[in-house]
């Protein structure tokens, strides 16, 4: 066997009788025999890989061996040799599991270092490492057994051969310029804004004279930390079978199409992280790595090697995004223009396929806390809407610089008074171009104040004649005064009642009836007994309600509601002043002789019963003895 032991087998001893008509078992490594027993056939067996094995200078390399079909204890020793190519008679003792000064000159200082090492699995088994190999490694690997059993059956060793290639792989940056240009000698920092796209290239290449399969992955590793296989997060690779598969915290942006890797011609990779946020800073990494398939079908990785490809911040929306409003605090008379400013400033990257901004107006009444309700704002397509209680109003919202805003109401009025504050709101494009907010801020508070109009309004109601009857007309009048207020006020008036229920008023709110507006146009609501309603205005400062075919469904306490109202240049209106009248309570009363008119009938129809009863009980009676006779 060539075994350095000066011991010689006849052939009729190597194979057994059994050894041709049965094959051998091969146990797994995690059932170890018992003592005494040869397990299996009855010859021993050695098990390793199948060859020729090929693996790259500098990397490591782990062989298994295992033992089957043996007699003895059920540990094992195992010895390995090495036959190179130049002499492959001489065998060199590399290590043994039972003789610490087995290896030969040539690796015992490997083995003293550490660098060669058998490892034990279980009692028959064990994995022969060497963690750096270089050329002269190259050869016919033997794991030799010694024996334990009574008889020299089966074989004693297993040999497998290994070739060591050189290192022909070589990873580096690829320079973001056209082709061909070099790159960098040192990492270059790059500066991307938050939402932008980060693309990173990497050129892998190899000329191993075998057939092999690269893999290429780009990893991620935090500002400042040591870059390791413990620090190094994976981003996204190329696996041996061409398949992409991203990091587990990418695997939500890969599946969304934010995440690309592509190969571009033989040897450039190019990632592109779409969207790029807070967490994406960091030194970035590529790393390339040779696959060849052993002869047993699975896959050994043979070379891997690394290259920095750049150092990236990430400019934050929220750290740069910044609002300013003007031109200062602002007093006005009603009626008068309001032009309020808001600029948006920082280092922020411009509205397009990467960004998009909003920037709204918000107002909050004088001492009122929180920031206010919305008056005006232009969302990321550049449309313009109005808060709730500003339609119908002249109120401008537009771009007037790449990026100042302006708000502009055309007749300011009272209610506009209060405190003013620009909002703006940053996003970024995601993947099917869906907007994610990544940032916003307000200005500083903008007092506006604007003149009162100084109108005051008193009204009193009352029911004309005081009482009315069920099936009449009730008349109500309201007599406004008004005092103060611009040259063209106008009056409105409505008419409001509230239902009595046992004698009390319902905790239902009041209810319109009717009322004319402030440009004469009638409204009517829902008048309580259905009949019809009448509203008009019967004086300069006089209106009137009149509900008719009174029915006692009407019953309520009604008031009136006055309001001043001014119109501005842009034909806008606003209440200038309001105030309500006493109440009026309406009651709906029965005539007299409509309470005697009911006894009367049912008197009279009571005597008609009774007659009728008596006048055919003697019908009956006069009939019965004309029929006897």
């Amino acid at each position: 066997m060539g075994m350095g032991l000066g011991l010689e087998l006849e052939p009729d001893l190597l194979i057994p009788a059994c050894a041709l008509t049965e094959q051998p078992q091969v146990f797994p490594l995690s059932q170890p025999q018992e003592e005494g027993k040869g397990v299996g056939c009855c010859a021993r067996e050695v098990l390793v890989p199948e060859g020729p094995l090929y693996r790259v200078a500098g990397t490591a390399i782990s062989i298994s061996c295992n033992v089957t079909g043996y007699e003895g204890p059920a540990q094992q020793d195992f010895e390995w040799f090495l036959y190179r190519p130049e002499a492959p008679e001489a065998a060199l003792g590399i290590v043994s599991t039972r003789d610490t000064r087995f290896s030969y000159a040539v690796f015992g200082p490997r083995v003293a270092a550490g660098e060669v090492q058998v490892q034990r699995l279980q009692g028959d088994a064990v994995v022969l490492k060497i963690a750096r190999l270089q050329a002269q490694d190259a050869g016919i690997y033997e794991c030799y057994t010694p024996s334990t059993d009574a008889h020299y059956l089966g074989s004693y060793s297993g040999k497998v051969e290994l070739r060591v290639l050189p290192d022909m792989l070589q990873v580096s940056a690829a320079p973001p310029g056209p082709r061909g240009r070099q790159a960098p000698t040192s990492p270059p920092r790059l500066m991307v804004h938050e939402g932008q796209e980060l693309a990173l290239g990497c050129l892998a290449r190899t000329s191993t004279e075998k057939h092999t399969h690269l893999a290429v992955s780009f990893g991620r590793a935090v500002p400042e930390a040591p870059v390791g296989r413990a620090t190094l997060q994976e981003v996204v690779g190329l696996r041996p079978d061409t398949a992409v598969e991203a990091g587990a915290p990418y695997a939500e942006r890969l599946a969304a199409g934010e995440l690309r890797l592509g190969k571009e011609g033989t040897e450039r990779y190019r990632m592109v992280v779409g969207g790029a946020q807070a967490d994406d800073a960091g030194t970035y990494h590529c790393t390339a790595a040779e696959w060849i398939q052993d002869p047993d079908g699975s896959w050994a990785q043979i070379a891997e090697k690394r290259a920095v490809l750049a150092h990236v911040d990430v400019q934050t929306l929220s750290s740069q995004l910044a609002v300013t409003v003007g031109p200062g605090e602002r007093r006005i008379g009603p009626g008068e223009p309001l032009e309020l400013l808001c600029n948006v400033s920082g280092a922020l990257p411009p509205t397009g396929r990467h960004a998009a901004y909003s920037v709204g107006w918000e107002m909050a009444p004088a001492g009122a806390p929180g920031p206010g309700r919305l008056v005006a704002q232009l969302d990321t397509e550049g449309v313009g809407s109005l808060g709730p209680g500003y339609e119908g109003r002249h109120i401008a919202m537009e771009k007037v610089a790449s990026r100042t805003y302006r708000l502009r109401l055309e007749a300011a009025r009272p209610g506009d008074a209060g405190t003013y504050r620009c909002l703006a709101k940053a996003y970024v494009r995601g993947s099917g171009a869906r907007l994610r907010e990544a940032a916003s801020a307000r200005s500083r508070p903008l007092p506006v104040h604007v003149r009162e109009e100084g109108v005051v309004l008193e009204a009193v109601a009352w029911l004309v004649g005081g009482t009315v009857y069920r099936g009449e007309t009730a008349s109500l009048l309201c007599n406004i005064s008004v005092q103060g207020g611009p040259p063209g006020l106008r009056l409105a008036a409505s008419w409001w009642v509230e239902r009595l229920e046992d004698g009390e008023l319902s905790s239902a709110p009041a209810q319109l009836v009717g009322g004319v507006g402030q440009d004469g146009v009638a409204e009517l609501g829902v008048r309580p007994g259905g009949g019809p309603v009448s509203v008009e205005l019967v004086g300069p400062r006089s209106h009137r309600l009149r509900l008719h075919g009174l029915g006692p469904e009407d019953e309520g306490v009604y008031h009136c509601a006055p309001s001043a109202w001014v119109q501005h240049a842009d034909y806008s209106w606003y209440q200038a002043g309001s105030a309500r009248s006493g109440p009026v309570t309406v009651y709906p009363y029965t005539h007299a002789l409509d309470t005697l008119f009911v006894p009367l009938l049912v008197g009279a129809g009571l005597a008609l019963a009774i007659g009728a009863t008596i006048l055919g009980s003697i019908t009956c009676c006069f009939m019965k003895r004309l029929r006897k006779r």
